[in-house]
């Protein structure tokens, strides 16, 4: 059986972008090819990946990424 989650929690990669001041799309695409502990999606959809908010929020503070970060708003 799969994860559960709340589906509030799931993001897009232009929410993580945008939650973590991220300048260009390709800063995410470099994170996820040079950092292997950056999390995994827990799907891929028609519209493209989603993550679990929680395990990003998390990477990024444990990893110092970025200066700019800021917390979830909902």
């Amino acid at each position: 059986m799969g994860r559960t989650v709340d589906v509030e929690d799931l993001v897009s990669s232009m929410e993580i972008r945008e939650r973590l001041n991220l300048k260009s799309k390709e800063a995410l695409r470099s994170w996820r090819r040079r950092f292997p502990d950056f999390p995994e999606p827990v799907a891929e959809l028609g519209i493209g990946r989603v993550w679990f908010w929680p395990d990003i929020e998390e990477w990024a503070r444990a990893a110092g990424r970025p200066r700019g970060y800021r917390s979830c708003v909902r």
